[in-house]
């Protein structure tokens, strides 16, 4: 074969179809773009705290504040205690436990900080005491509802059943009662009951 043969597709290698770069090209655009749309997924179920990823935001959708979260996934929130729940900033309501916050003797106005572990468990922590002041009163029982009370000073204020539970309270005692030193009050904690045999059956008063 002389240098001036020219093959033909027949004679020699057949010529490959080319290839459809569009197609391809969308293919890998696609296949791009799902990588980081899972890539953003994971990212907002860790910093959300979420077990799953979360839709993307739509127009016209009211975005919220997330609720911060620790290293390990737990939520944390602060609020103020208002006798019987911490109320958030958002108006949301969370029980504290009654033990909790008769043994804590927390009053009216206490800032809290709550901690959701990622299994649905509540810790609470006080990290801003409201000041203090003591009142000495007597201990009533509603007949009708069983509910205890302090009446001193011309007011009657609600307290904790597990307070009195845990101080063998009974009607007609005498009770110390810690409520916050400014502004007014429907809810005190349970210092001290001092029996009507002159007795008490707790601990020391603390100082405020």
């Amino acid at each position: 074969m002389s240098d001036d043969t020219i093959l033909t597709p027949a004679e020699g290698t057949a010529e490959q179809e080319p290839t459809d770069r569009t197609s391809l090209d969308a293919a890998e655009v696609q296949h791009a773009f799902e990588a980081v749309q899972r890539e953003l997924d994971a990212l907002k179920a860790l910093v959300y705290g979420l077990d799953q990823p979360l839709d993307l935001p739509t127009r016209g959708r009211i975005i919220t504040t997330p609720t911060p979260v620790d290293r390990e996934g737990a939520r944390v929130i602060e609020g103020t205690f208002d006798g019987q729940n911490m109320t958030a900033p958002d108006g949301k309501q969370y029980s504290v436990p009654a033990n909790y916050a008769s043994k804590s003797k927390l009053v009216e106005g206490d800032v809290l900080k709550l901690t959701i572990t990622r299994d649905g468990s509540f810790i609470y922590k006080q990290i801003g005491p409201a000041e203090r002041q003591r009142v000495i009163g007597r201990l009533v029982r509603d007949e009708m509802t069983g509910e205890f009370r302090v009446e001193a000073s011309g007011k009657s204020y609600k307290v904790l059943l597990a307070s009195i539970t845990y101080f063998k309270g009974e009607a007609g005692d005498e009770v110390v009662v810690l409520l916050p030193r400014d502004g007014e009050a429907r809810w005190g904690a349970v210092e001290n009951i001092i029996k009507k045999t002159g007795q008490s059956e707790t601990t020391p008063f603390l100082d405020i």
